[in-house]
């Protein structure tokens, strides 16, 4: 499945998750050690008001988090726009980590939207059910990506996960993360 394909996937599953959320969420903490489920929402939209821009080719403009409820929508939309433009996915980004090809990028993307699903909804207490095909194709993507990332903050060492733990529970414990106690 290609990334599009992928974006197409997580996209709702992890709106659903935030559209749950209310103002008492904000301050939970999250399995993303670095973040409560505000701060995740402030990343996410950071990162996709900064991806939009690298995508269109455009100077990013400050992210707007004074509601990050409100805001979190739209700056997945605007990615994904900029995602689904004509060559976006077939030209060179510059990305945090480094210049990669778009298509690259854009699983990387997937991956981020995915486990950072993972822990808005685990914070919560809420379902998160991605279909199973998705996790194995974003696991074996990580397998090739997420190793030279770790700096203790995005992807920590990996953990071992629980002998039951589900596929998004053992890709989450292989991006470092462990689940609330």
């Amino acid at each position: 499945m290609d990334a599009l394909t992928q974006l197409g996937q997580v996209g709702p599953l992890v709106g659903g998750v935030v559209a749950s959320l209310t103002p008492d969420d904000l301050d939970r903490a999250t399995p993303c050690s670095a973040f409560t489920v505000q701060g995740v929402l402030e990343h996410m939209i950071g990162g996709a008001t900064l991806f939009a821009a690298a995508y269109r080719g455009e100077t990013p403009s400050e992210p707007d988090l004074g509601d990050v409820l409100a805001g979190f929508g739209p700056a997945m939309e605007n990615l994904f726009g900029a995602l689904t433009s004509p060559g976006a996915l077939d030209q060179k980004i510059a990305a945090p980590f480094g210049e990669v090809d778009g298509e690259a990028f854009a699983r990387y993307i997937v991956l981020d939207g995915l486990i950072h699903g993972w822990d808005l909804a685990t914070a919560t207490g809420q379902p998160y059910n991605p279909p199973g095909d998705l996790v194995a194709e974003v696991e074996a993507y990580a397998h090739q990506a997420v190793d030279p990332l770790r700096d203790g903050e995005a992807f920590s060492a990996a953990v071992e996960p629980a002998p039951d733990a589900t596929p998004i529970e053992r890709l989450a414990a292989y991006t470092g993360r462990r689940p609330l106690s």
